[in-house]
């Protein structure tokens, strides 16, 4: 399906029946990392499975702003005659589910955030130093986006009115300290740390997490 959206088409999928819920995928992804998960989770939520710009089947632009995108997403919602969907968002997605919660704090109902970060340095040094030299040897904007955004302060997010839970993987690539900040700045955020695993082992193509969400989501 497509929607036409500040200047841009988006291109969505739409799977099952319930409480509407969107879904974000991370950077270089699109909508499929989530198939599984809806899978196991259509018979509860009306699933909303987007690819953002530049990504997937969603239009290509020379525009790559976490900020730009999030107004992509809420242009979305309000297109679509969405009421305060739920939201879950992986890497790229939570960054631009943050977003979201601080342009528009009514925007969504609940919110989770997956192994994302408010500014490079929430990524690992080690992760960081490789970026840089494969897109010096090889120019890429997706991974200068990473390397330059997002730059939001720890004291922004004390304006987040949305429920959230922060969650990430043991040995995720976004340091711990990083993860415990952005959850400890969030006013009653919950947290959840998902042991032995990775950044995206419990999530791309995965239904780790089914209960969790649905849990959080029922609260």
């Amino acid at each position: 399906m497509k929607i036409k959206v500040n200047d841009i088409v988006m291109h969505y999928e739409k799977i099952g029946i319930g409480e509407p819920l969107i879904l974000v995928h991370g950077n270089q992804e699109d909508h499929t990392i989530f198939l599984s998960l809806v899978e196991a989770i259509k018979d509860r939520y009306t699933c909303y499975l987007f690819d953002s710009r530049n990504h997937g089947l969603s239009s290509k632009t020379e525009v790559y702003d976490y900020s730009v995108m999030a107004d992509d997403y809420l242009a979305a919602i309000k297109a679509l005659h969405l009421d305060a969907p739920y939201y879950l968002g992986y890497s790229d997605g939570g960054i631009i589910g943050l977003f979201m919660a601080l342009m528009e704090p009514k925007s969504l109902k609940k919110m989770i955030v997956c192994g994302s970060n408010i500014h490079p340095l929430g990524i690992a040094k080690k992760e960081r130093e490789y970026m840089k030299i494969e897109t010096k040897k090889t120019p890429n904007p997706y991974i200068d986006m990473m390397l330059d955004q997002p730059n939001l302060t720890f004291r922004k997010l004390h304006k987040i009115e949305i429920p959230t839970m922060v969650i990430a993987g043991e040995f995720d690539v976004i340091q711990r300290r990083h993860t415990l900040a952005i959850h400890h700045h969030i006013k009653d955020s919950k947290y959840v740390q998902i042991n032995k695993k990775h950044h995206d082992d419990y999530m791309v193509h995965r239904d780790d997490l089914k209960l969790l969400l649905s849990d959080f989501f029922r609260d």
